[in-house]
């Protein structure tokens, strides 16, 4: 049976950026970001992080090291909240790469989504993208799904951008956690106006 889906951006939108995260140590969770999953994961959505890690190709991370930082982010989510992220997708290359043809992964290319697609029976319209940049809203669009932008990390900076091409999210919220209030609210049929 399909699954609805909330498919997270990691940095700037579950944790803290400090740029090219590598040191588990590092990871602060955005205030809001455990109650924010519990209550999807409580309303039955799985969860899946979309991350470009573009380090790991500037050879300035590992894959090692981007693991490691989501087993912390996994291992603060379980201890503090009692929840978890169910999959973490990555890309690894560096934007130079031009989609399709040497990457598809990369957002706002939808490979990752696919790749997501190949493990979980997804129910696209009931499915929503929450990130804090041009890539993971216009990836959202290229998928076909609900866009969320949060005003954490990039996002203010990147409203003006999607504002200039014209490819406004679906909505904005603050942060992580008024986005699943919202997400919660769109579930049950409310309307969000």
């Amino acid at each position: 049976m399909p699954v609805p889906v909330v498919f997270l951006d990691r940095d700037g939108t579950i944790n803290y950026d400090p740029g090219y995260l590598k040191d588990p140590r590092d990871v602060k969770l955005i205030e809001g970001t455990g109650a924010a999953l519990k209550l999807l994961k409580d309303a039955g959505f799985t969860l899946l992080v979309v991350s470009n890690q573009s380090g790991i190709a500037r050879g300035l991370i590992t894959d090692d090291q981007v693991v490691s930082i989501h087993e912390k982010i996994n291992n603060l989510l379980e201890k503090y909240y009692s929840v978890h992220i169910d999959r973490f997708f990555y890309c690894p290359h560096h934007e130079s790469f031009s989609p399709p043809s040497e990457c598809d992964c990369r957002k706002p290319a939808t490979g990752l989504f696919m790749q997501a697609m190949s493990e979980y029976e997804i129910d696209l319209e009931k499915s929503f993208m929450v990130g804090d940049s041009q890539a993971d809203i216009l990836a959202a669009h290229n998928f076909g799904i609900t866009s969320i932008l949060v005003n954490t990390g990039n996002g203010r900076e990147h409203i003006s951008v999607l504002q200039e091409q014209n490819k406004m999210p679906k909505f904005t919220c603050s942060n992580l956690y008024e986005s699943a209030k919202l997400i919660i609210k769109l579930k049950s049929g409310v309307s969000a106006c």
